[in-house]
């Protein structure tokens, strides 16, 4: 069998829509190391941007916001997802569009990065786990997670780089390995889960 050498086409899902959020700064952040890597070509996808209701109804407004996301999600091979973490988990935006989806997420790897008070979001990561492995995606082990994330960063910038640029390599070396089998793997023998 040929390796499909491309390079991973990863959606970085933001997952939270509040106004005043901190993603953008950690997505920004996050972008970076994606950019960094020849393996890797990412596009984001941000909740804050997708009007999806909350009812599953067939609606003009639903058709058009899916028709601006599905196919993103589609074609991605891997996904980063990005989480605050409320209320002992994951936002409501993101949970709305992990649940209008379901053959998008299926075979393809899933990393996460949290951000928060004290637990720096890392509820919210075991309980999006437990989401993705329903929808048979695969969690990649290591994550990134920025504990006290508002006094992490100092314009934009990590105050104290070496730990979170560390966690973030080995995330995304495993997010490329996990990627590029169950790319070839679905390619090989498409999923029928």
């Amino acid at each position: 069998m040929q390796t499909d050498t491309a390079p991973l086409r990863v959606a970085l899902v933001i997952g939270s829509n509040r106004h005043g959020r901190f993603g953008p700064v950690v997505a920004d952040w996050l972008l970076d190391r994606l950019r960094d890597r020849d393996d890797l070509a990412p596009e984001v996808v941000d909740v804050a941007g997708i009007d999806l209701p909350t009812t599953f109804a067939p609606t003009p407004g639903a058709t058009a916001a899916l028709a601006s996301v599905t196919p993103r999600l589609a074609s991605a091979d891997a996904f980063v997802v990005l989480t605050p973490e409320y209320n002992h988990s994951f936002p409501a935006a993101l949970k709305n569009l992990i649940d209008w989806h379901f053959t998008e997420w299926q075979a393809k790897p899933v990393a996460l990065v949290s951000y928060g008070g004290i637990s720096g979001g890392l509820r919210a990561t075991e309980h999006l786990r437990q989401v993705f492995a329903e929808l048979h995606a695969v969690t990649v082990r290591d994550t990134v997670s920025f504990h006290n994330a508002g006094g992490s960063f100092e314009d934009g910038r990590l105050k104290a780089p070496s730990g979170p640029e560390a966690a973030a390599k080995t995330m995304l070396d495993q997010l490329v390995w996990w990627g590029s089998v169950l790319r070839e793997g679905r390619a090989a023998r498409p999923y029928g889960g």
